[in-house]
Formats: structure tokens, sequence, C-alpha cells
């Protein structure tokens, strides 16, 4: 049982990875392995629509392997769960981290379904809702189940110290990071068979 984290601030030792951090530790107390990962703060090419990744033969690799996320696309075969983070940059997620999840799940589209996601998103104000909505969407496009908590995941700091001090957005992430691992392990223990999808229909509306 696994579940990658991927943080998406520029920062690789900021509040957003002091919040993976949480999560991490806490599904380590539910016996759930994981690993973090850091977009970094190079810049980050957004998918340019070669369709390279379709080609036969690329198994969901992206054509561009100068960052990180062919990295990311092949934890994810093995992985029961995905856990995206970001903080927030003018009531969004940062730039790196949407071009990053662009291509990741362009890529992989089809591929990660019924792997579970979920987000967690880091400001020092406000913005985390924006944030989190957006986030969401990667998952309710790609099949993956969005784990929930006992509030919308954001947390509030300036630094790393300040997230420790925000004791309800703590508390959020060990309680998502708790129901992943258990629906993980529900899934790990069921004999249910998975869902057959009807073929793709892609129905165009210009007349």
């Amino acid at each position: 049982m696994k579940v990658i984290l991927l943080n998406g601030s520029p920062r690789a030792a900021g509040c957003t990875f002091t919040g993976l951090n949480i999560i991490k530790e806490q599904l380590a107390e539910n016996g759930v392995d994981s690993q973090i990962y850091q977009v970094g703060n190079k810049p980050v090419i957004g998918c340019t629509a070669c369709m390279t990744c379709k080609q036969p033969g690329k198994g969901g690799q992206c054509a561009f392997n100068d960052d990180m996320v062919n990295t990311v696309a092949k934890a994810l075969d093995d992985a029961d769960g995905f856990i995206v983070g970001s903080a927030v940059h003018f009531a969004s997620a940062t730039g790196a981290v949407t071009s990053f999840l662009d291509r990741l799940f362009y890529c992989r589209f089809g591929m990660n379904k019924l792997k579970f996601g979920a987000c967690i998103v880091s400001a020092r104000r406000s913005g985390t809702t924006a944030t989190f909505d957006q986030l969401n969407k990667y998952f309710t496009i790609s099949q993956m189940p969005i784990v929930s908590s006992c509030y919308w995941n954001g947390i509030h700091g300036y630094t790393p110290q300040d997230v420790y001090a925000d004791e309800e957005g703590v508390r959020t992430l060990k309680i998502l990071a708790d129901n992943m691992a258990y629906l993980i392990k529900c899934k790990h223990q069921s004999n249910v068979e998975l869902p057959q999808e009807p073929p793709r229909v892609a129905t165009n509306f210009i007349r």
C-alpha cells in the first residue's frame, strides 16, 4: 500500500511540504507507505499537445524529460493514492504544479482510474478554497475517488512553524491521512469486481 505525495510549492521545505509531511507521518501510523516528490523551483513546461505520449509503446510517458513528471508518472503505476499539495498563488495553484499536472494527467489519461486522490493547499491567509476546487478537478475527470476530511484541506501560515500552530489545519490533514489509509485497506481487502465502462464517446457540440 503506497501513496504518492507531490509538493507543488517551489520551496522544498516550506509550509506545503510541512503539511505533506504531517500526512506522510500519519499514513505511516496506519501502515501505509508514502513518498514525497518535489516539483522544485525550476520552470516546468506545460503540455504542448505534441501527442507523443499517445503513441504506441510510450506507456503514459511525457515527451519532456527535464523535470519530475515522468518519474511521478512511473511511481503512480504501483500507487494506491495520490495527494497533491500546492501553495496558493493569486488564489490558484502554483503555475509550476498546474503545468506539471496538465502533463501528468494527460499522458496518464485513463491510467489513474480508481486510485484515491486528494489535495492540500497552503496559504498565509486566503485563496485556499479556490485552489482546492481547481486541484480536485484533475481527480474527477480521471475517475479517481476523492478522499475527504472533516474540513477543506487548507493549512495556514507564513512559516513551517506557523503550520503546526494551525491546530485545526493539522487535525484536518491527519484525518485526511486516516481516511485515505482506511479506504486503501478496504480496496485491498475487497473482492468486488471493478466496474466496466462503456466505449468512449466524444460528442461534438459544434453544428
